[in-house]
């Protein structure tokens, strides 16, 4: 905590105790103050820090002025859409707390002892810095087990419906706050699902692939970037998911934002994403873009090495379907595959697939998502932007 790293582990911890969220004092073995931190008896993180000043009061106060300041640090970025990540938990400086605006509608995940403990204090604080009067509580993570908490979700201020529109780059994505992942949607994908935009404006993607697609958010940014182009006649698009409702809302989106009856052809299979990409390859199937966009395969770096085997099978087969030319998203949202390993992954993939590629750009999570100096572990997602060499 020397370099105000948020976390104290148990094994880190000599002596002491508290309940659960309480704040305690944590001090270095000479007795020197180090910081202020909710205590967690139940998790491996023993203790998160709040503070790291010792005369600061851990009091509704503080916590009011936290999320004023993390919602007034969104102002900074130009962020081109009404669904927006205000509380980035310990990047803003409240450890285990997650609040996603949804328009007129925030919804947060309290993922930690010491949020829950003050949930209340965090509700009133998040709606006076915002100015809304709707939160919708989606404190159903498995992180929270881990911390002794159990599952909670609904309504914690207002109500209302929850199903919401938002817009996002200039096309319209909907969401089920209820029930989606994560708080409702993906938000850490919003810039690269724009550059995706981009480079089919650029390049004219004939055949798109769109893996693990979840409501199809790399679709249509596909076609809105060929709408652009006045490409879209003729497009043909993919999209692949394991759940029938996601899929059900991605073909949804198409009406949403226009796109039927353009000229296009558009798949929605309801499939294992391993066992279409090894069929597509028996039927010579190619495309020249292709994302891979897949779930957490390693929440730590325990689960690292079984993980880069998923990872790469999944490259391996989606290289071997990519046209010369072509270019491949690829991400990693897992916390245990640093960027420099996923990398490396993907190499082994090529070499495995028998293509070269240029790493064109590296991707990450969009500036609202934002980690900090002291806290690396801040950087979950990863991504790369491959360009197939041409033959």
């Amino acid at each position: 905590m020397q370099r105000r790293h948020p976390w104290v582990f148990e094994s880190a911890i000599a002596r002491g105790g508290a309940d659960s969220g309480e704040t305690v004092r944590v001090e270095s073995h000479d007795g020197a103050f180090l910081a202020w931190a909710a205590f967690s008896p139940a998790s491996k993180i023993r203790a998160r820090a709040w503070s790291f000043v010792e005369t600061q009061r851990i009091d509704a106060a503080f916590l009011a002025s936290v999320c004023a300041r993390a919602v007034a640090a969104r102002g900074l970025f130009d962020l081109q859409s009404d669904g927006v990540r205000v509380v980035h938990g310990e990047a803003d400086g409240l450890p285990g707390l997650i609040v996603d605006r949804y328009g007129d509608t925030l919804v947060a995940q309290f993922l930690s002892a010491g949020v829950e403990r003050w949930k209340d204090v965090l509700a009133d604080a998040l709606l006076k810095a915002t100015g809304l009067a709707k939160l919708y509580e989606r404190s159903d993570a498995s992180g929270r087990e881990r911390e002794g908490l159990k599952p909670v979700t609904g309504w914690l201020r207002g109500d209302g419906p929850t199903e919401i529109v938002i817009r996002e780059h200039g096309w319209k994505l909907s969401l089920d706050i209820a029930t989606g992942h994560k708080t409702g949607f993906y938000l850490d994908q919003r810039d690269s699902r724009q550059r995706f935009a981009e480079l089919a404006q650029h390049r004219r993607f004939r055949r798109v692939l769109n893996c693990f697609c979840y409501t199809g958010g790399f679709t249509v940014a596909a076609l809105a970037g060929l709408k652009a182009a006045n490409a879209l006649q003729g497009a043909q698009l993919v999209s692949v998911d394991s759940s029938l409702p996601a899929l059900e809302r991605a073909r949804g989106h198409l009406a949403l934002n226009g796109f039927e009856g353009q000229g296009i052809e558009a798949e929605f299979l309801d499939a294992n994403v391993n066992t279409v990409l090894r069929e597509f390859i028996d039927q010579g199937r190619t495309f020249d873009a292709i994302v891979l966009d897949p779930p957490k395969f390693a929440p730590t770096a325990a689960h690292a090495e079984r993980a880069a085997r998923a990872y790469k099978d999944i490259n391996r087969l989606a290289l071997k379907l990519l046209e010369p030319g072509g270019v491949l998203l690829t991400f990693s949202c897992s916390g245990g595959i640093s960027a420099d390993l996923f990398h490396k992954i993907v190499a082994s993939a090529g070499i495995d697939a028998g293509v070269d590629g240029y790493i064109a750009e590296r991707l990450g999570a969009a500036p609202d998502h934002p980690m900090t100096i002291e806290f690396p572990e801040g950087e979950y997602l990863k991504g790369l932007v491959v360009v197939r060499k041409p033959a």
